[in-house]
């Protein structure tokens, strides 16, 4: 039996893996409606002028403004219409002194014009418009690179592309861009009472709950999970699964990381790699483990699957996102008042899972083992070592 090493804080924990977890820096194209959520590898520069000419910014009759001067609903000014211009569509003709043009929003402004008079602000007298309001230069007119200029850097690198940066993208008319390549990460599940979701379950087994929670982490935080059969429990078996999946950028594990007699990840890493701590002061979660083996991260989970998922929460989808250049994720909380008494653990830190009613946190009291302990959760509260907090008292939950 191995034991635990010296326990070492959360926040320790958190930091010796970020330290760790080292940005991908390959490359790929990626078409940009598969781009969304990628983080660009690149500065982008404009190609080309947005919007690329003048444009009218309503619908209306694009003037000369001079022709407006001292228009009024009292005394409009009377200009002859000769044309129609409709989004798409090229000016043929150039506009004269005493002449305007009708022009829908968006569409090229002809030459000689340089104002856009409002349809509002117009009347259609036998063959002439009485314009009613005097304008400016460049009034309701979108100028030719007001949005984006040509040769300006429009996406920096390093930036995640959102819906706004994926349409600045289309403006410049490109089909792809180079981003990284989304972090790889190994999910080795361990242990034989483990059998993959879909087989047949024998007395004393449970289906493989903790690498379909981990991959959908990795997925949640930009990361591609690599799944691989259940190992069994013995070194043999756990140093082939481990090679293979040494691979991939990341390797996390399930199981195998507690004081069982069969809990052998630990001899693996401790012979292959570095281990760097092997236990937290938490609650749920304390059998969790991280090494260095062939320079590549590995942590080792616990197998209950809350501990395993609350763990993944809070340790590997930071990881995952720094490894792939993705901002720190801002998980939203709120104040509530606790609806039952919560006693802390001795000597560790307490994740506590709760369901929100109205303002009211409800702790969720099921033991590490139970899926639902989480799946039912809106967020936890952080109860700290050797403390009680009784019902009635205001806390901060911190949502997933």
């Amino acid at each position: 039996m191995k034991p635990f090493g010296t326990l070492i804080p959360f926040e320790s924990a958190r930091d010796i893996i970020n330290r760790h977890a080292l940005p991908v820096e390959r490359t790929e194209y990626v078409p940009i409606d598969a781009a969304l959520g990628r983080v660009s590898a690149e500065d982008i520069v404009a190609l080309h002028n947005t919007p690329p000419f003048n444009r009218a910014g309503v619908d209306g009759y694009a003037v000369k403004a001079s022709d407006t001067s001292g228009a009024t609903r009292g005394r409009p000014k009377l200009l002859a219409s000769t044309d129609c211009l409709y989004a798409g569509s090229t000016p043929s003709k150039k506009l004269l002194p005493g002449e305007c043009i009708g022009i829908c929003t968006g569409a090229m402004m002809p030459p000689g014009a340089d104002a856009v008079v409002m349809v509002e602000d117009t009347r259609i007298e036998s063959q002439q418009v009485a314009i009613y309001k005097s304008l400016a230069p460049q009034d309701n007119v979108g100028l030719k690179g007001e949005d984006i200029r040509k040769g300006e850097r429009v996406i920096e690198r390093d930036k995640m592309l959102d819906a706004g940066k994926i349409g600045v993208l289309a403006s410049q008319g490109l089909t792809r861009v180079l981003v990284y390549e989304k972090p790889k990460v190994a999910i080795m599940p361990t242990g034989e009472e483990i059998v993959e979701i879909g087989k047949r379950l024998k007395p004393g087994q449970l289906y493989d709950i903790n690498s379909h929670t981990l991959a959908a982490v990795v997925r949640e935080n930009g990361g591609e999970p690599m799944m691989y059969h259940v190992t069994g429990d013995s070194l043999e078996d756990i140093r082939t699964s481990l090679q293979a999946a040494l691979s991939a950028d990341m390797v996390v594990t399930s199981g195998g990381s507690s004081m069982g007699e069969k809990d052998l990840i630990i001899n693996v890493l401790e012979e292959w790699g570095e281990v760097l701590f092997h236990g937290i002061k938490v609650k749920p979660g304390k059998p969790t483990t991280f090494a260095i083996v062939n320079g590549k991260p590995v942590l080792g989970m616990p197998g209950y699957p809350t501990s395993c998922l609350l763990n993944a929460h809070l340790l590997l989808g930071p990881a995952v996102r720094r490894m792939g250049h993705l901002p720190a994720r801002r998980n939203l909380s709120m104040r509530a008042e606790l609806g039952d008494r919560v006693v802390g653990s001795s000597e560790r830190q307490r994740f506590q899972t709760v369901i929100i009613n109205g303002k009211i946190a409800y702790p969720i009291f099921k033991e590490s083992g139970a899926i639902t302990g989480t799946a039912q959760a809106d967020g936890f509260i952080v109860v700290p070592e050797n403390t009680v907090i009784e019902k009635g008292t205001e806390v901060t939950v911190t949502f997933f």
